[in-house]
């Protein structure tokens, strides 16, 4: 069986006005909280003590987390989005992704406006200085650019590195 469209083909002017003319949907705080950066962290842990890269915690566990983060406040705001950090991640096996996680947690809450949970602010998730998933050429661009929180805990990121499509 072919099903052929038959709608209306609008120009492209159209339908960036009708994206802006329509009212964004109201938070639905009923939905919850699906996953957590303590669970990302425990699959970490897992990654690592199977010899998984440093960098493929990074993509799986800070950027993950971050996806998770985003989707929670898109769907129920900001003080619902903030639980995602809200039990504490267990440590990995890897400082670098421990400082990571925590700095995660910090720079989001200054972002939306929440606290920063105690766990982010302990002195022990730092690290000296990883570049995850950074090539050499870009290293001295996350130096100038990491975010505070980031750079306080050794993580050095350019402008681009939690950028999500």
């Amino acid at each position: 069986m072919v099903v052929v469209f038959q709608g209306e083909v609008l120009p492209v002017g159209a339908l960036l006005d009708a994206a802006r003319t329509t009212p964004a949907a109201a938070p639905n705080p009923s939905v919850g909280v699906r996953h957590t950066a303590a669970q990302n962290a425990a699959a970490c842990r897992t990654m690592i003590a199977a010899g998984e890269s440093l960098d493929a915690c990074w993509r799986f566990g800070i950027l993950q987390t971050l996806d998770d983060y985003t989707s929670v406040l898109r769907r129920g705001g900001p003080e619902l989005a903030a639980e995602v950090f809200t039990d504490e991640p267990p440590h990995t096996g890897a400082v670098e992704v421990d400082a990571a996680f925590a700095a995660l947690a910090a720079y989001l809450a200054e972002r939306d406006g929440w606290t920063t949970p105690a766990w982010a602010l302990d002195p022990t998730r730092r690290t000296d200085a990883w570049y995850p998933a950074v090539p050499v050429i870009f290293r001295t661009e996350a130096d100038r650019e990491s975010p505070e929180a980031f750079r306080q805990r050794g993580i050095l990121i350019t402008s681009r590195s939690l950028a999500r499509a």
